[in-house]
């Protein structure tokens, strides 16, 4: 039983974060980003970011930091950009930490960026690494929405890969969309645009899937034991969550006295 309560009180937690952010999206900003392999890196050197993206969650107006454009701006060609990346991305990095600077109590809405491989303070690292003194994101800020849809509809809600497996589920398009091992060869073959397009892409899928789960409209895999348990408890939760069925079983036991009471 003490298993049914804890994953109910979680299973509130995360529904209120969750309403939180669909009640202010003027708040909330979406956030994506595509990097180097962060693998097979014998050296110990941090993976160069190629370009982030960032999207209002209200507006849908999305803002993006790239390679290709700080060196459209700088007049250099495709490859000019690998002998002075370094300075490109610090000016990219640059324009992104300014963004932060007036975005820094906003709602980061996330998929996994959690850690120095990959995440806000992988980003932080490279920064620091070119010379740069990051603006610092409040944890209490962050929300990784992969774990969020992993404590609302339990581990089985979808199949790996979860993001892509989510968008086939949900008939969203994969258009411009790269896997993290088709990022890592486009990066190789210094596909910029390409990587910055696939970017785009997946804060737009993030952003999708953030607002359909807040509508209640997102279809998963799981069912009914994997988000509510097995237990009476849970069932007594699902009942006063879906009205319906509480307004059919008042019903029944109505009919149910007027037979006993008032029998034919």
């Amino acid at each position: 039983m003490g298993e049914a309560i804890n994953r109910i009180q979680r299973l509130k937690e995360v529904r209120k974060q969750l309403a939180d952010i669909i009640n202010n999206p003027k708040n909330v900003t979406i956030i994506h980003y595509s990097c180097e392999s962060f693998y097979d890196r014998p050296d110990g050197s941090s993976p160069r970011i190629t370009s982030i993206a960032v999207r209002n969650l209200y507006s849908g107006q999305t803002t993006s930091f790239s390679i290709h454009q700080v060196a459209e701006i700088k007049a250099y060609s495709k490859d000019d950009i690998e002998i002075n990346y370094n300075s490109l991305e610090k000016l990219m990095l640059d324009d992104f930490y300014q963004y932060v600077s007036s975005h820094q109590h906003y709602t980061w809405v996330h998929w996994n960026m959690r850690d120095i491989n990959y995440g806000f303070p992988a980003i932080a690292h490279r920064y620091r690494v070119l010379g740069g003194n990051p603006l610092e994101i409040n944890e209490s800020n962050m929300v990784d929405l992969a774990r969020l849809l992993v404590a609302i509809y339990g581990t089985k809600y979808i199949s790996h890969p979860r993001l892509q497996k989510l968008m086939e589920k949900n008939k969203i398009t994969d258009k411009d969309f790269l896997s993290g091992a088709d990022e890592a060869t486009a990066f190789q073959k210094k596909e910029y645009v390409k990587l910055h397009q696939s970017t785009l892409r997946k804060v737009d899928v993030i952003a999708n899937i953030t607002e359909r789960l807040g509508n209640g409209v997102l279809k998963t895999n799981a069912k009914w034991k994997d988000i509510y348990g097995s237990y009476p408890a849970a069932l007594g939760e699902f009942l006063k969550e879906h009205w319906i069925f509480s307004l059919i079983s008042f019903i029944s036991a109505i009919v149910g006295l007027a037979v006993l009471f008032f029998p034919k």
